[in-house]
């Protein structure tokens, strides 16, 4: 399964399962555009203090899994809300920074947006769920949004395998 480093805070020790180097490869899609395949590669890392460190990066994949153009990129931290409950903050690099709040379980996170906010020039996007889980020791995770007028619509989802 994974092993809990032993400088990892013990509030963060339920996430523990995400920390490393993941890559692998998703589907993206919403009614406002074509689905299409895309790659990720997120790293998780800590040092010590109560908090992970997230960063994704993705880019589009033609029909033979080339990488095509850079897609999305997000930055933020998992932190401990209390027993069971975490926090996820992200920024994008698009003019949007998402405060999400949910439940943690052993290898499961379901999260919630408790709050977005966005930049003058940024898309039309108000909420997000998404949930994270270790599958098979793989990182599988789903994300619903709701934006541009659309109620909560899924959006993108990815399998992950850890990179030693």
């Amino acid at each position: 399964m994974f092993t809990i480093d032993p400088t990892l805070h013990p509030d963060i020790a339920p996430l523990a399962w995400l920390v490393g180097r993941w890559e692998g490869a998703g589907v993206v899609g919403y009614p406002t555009m074509e689905s299409a395949n895309f790659g990720q590669e997120v790293f998780v890392t800590h040092d010590g203090r109560p908090f992970l460190t997230w960063l994704s990066q993705t880019w589009l994949l033609d029909e033979q899994g080339e990488k095509t153009e850079p897609y999305a990129t997000e930055t933020g931290y998992w932190r401990a809300a209390g027993e069971g409950e975490v926090e996820l903050l992200l920024a994008h690099p698009t003019g949007i920074v998402e405060m999400y709040y949910g439940s943690v379980e052993p290898a499961r996170v379901e999260l919630k947006t408790d709050g977005v906010i966005r930049s003058s020039g940024a898309a039309d996007y108000s909420a997000a769920q998404r949930m994270y889980g270790y599958v098979n020791s793989n990182l599988m995770w789903v994300m619903d949004m709701a934006a541009e007028g659309h109620p909560m619509t899924s959006h993108m989802s990815a399998e992950l395998k850890r990179v030693e």
